[in-house]
């Protein structure tokens, strides 16, 4: 199931997967952004509280996402194919390519997250570890 622009919240722990429904997600059509697929959601048995869930961003030529922040989650990105141009806080601003990642600690502000390039598609895993009971693992920045 492909989601189009996430824009508010991805409702993830405590959930199946099929229960995430894109009326949950709004489209912006005036600009180009990432489409979002679920992978998996899984509690990680050796830490009872915590949910492992994994999404596939697909980022179109010149594809951005909003800026957000995913609570208290912490985030690790994996770039699967292109290049990701990314911003956490007020640190460097740097493109990942394919089979590099990064890490984003509790709380951090992701102010950039975008294809590096105009001409050719990218791909990134985000896996966040979280509270199980978390429902909010997305919430972009007012504009």
């Amino acid at each position: 199931m492909k989601i189009r622009t996430l824009t508010a919240t991805v409702a993830l722990a405590g959930l199946s997967l099929a229960a995430i429904s894109p009326t949950a997600f709004a489209a912006d059509t005036a600009a180009v952004h990432e489409t979002i697929t679920p992978a998996f959601t899984e509690a990680i048995a050796n830490v009872p509280g915590k949910t492992m869930t994994a999404l596939v961003v697909d980022y179109p030529p010149g594809g951005k996402s909003l800026p957000h922040r995913h609570g208290q989650a912490f985030v690790v990105g994996y770039v699967l194919s292109g290049a990701i141009r990314s911003r956490i806080n007020d640190g460097e601003e740097r493109v990942f390519h394919a089979g590099e990642s990064w890490t984003e600690k509790p709380g951090a502000h992701h102010t950039v997250s975008e294809n590096a390039s105009d001409t050719e598609p990218a791909k990134l895993l985000a896996i966040f570890v979280a509270d199980t009971k978390d429902k909010k693992l997305v919430t972009f920045d007012k504009q």
